[in-house]
């Protein structure tokens, strides 16, 4: 699999997204990942089994404990890929805000009249 599609396949479930926001934020270990789910320490061992094959994610050792950190490279490469849509989505925004305006125009003149 491509690192693009292991991207988004990590990327696809809820709770791996939650996962890498709290890596956002700085390393944590499987417990403090775990804490704001209700699943068991197995479970969130799986979803960073994943997010680590994607490369989203590393993990180190430190006596016991076996930190993680995310690795924001795959995401970069997701943004690229995204960006090459940017155009699309400004060209439908423009069209989208000219029709609103033409609305706006349009609804002046009844509301002077009431």
């Amino acid at each position: 699999m491509d690192t693009l599609s292991a991207t988004f396949a990590a990327l696809a479930d809820p709770t791996r997204r939650a996962i890498l926001s709290r890596l956002a934020m700085g390393p944590a270990n499987v417990t403090e990942l775990a804490l704001p789910f209700t699943m068991s320490q197995p479970a969130i061992s799986k979803h960073l089994k994943i997010l680590e094959r994607a490369g989203l994610i590393s993990r180190s050792r430190e006596a016991q404990a076996r930190p993680c950190s995310i690795q924001a490279a795959p995401l970069q490469e997701v943004v690229e890929w995204a960006g090459g849509y940017r155009q699309l989505w400004e060209e439908g925004f423009g069209r989208l805000d000219s029709y609103l305006q033409d609305l706006q125009t349009k609804e002046k003149p009844d509301a002077k009249r009431k």
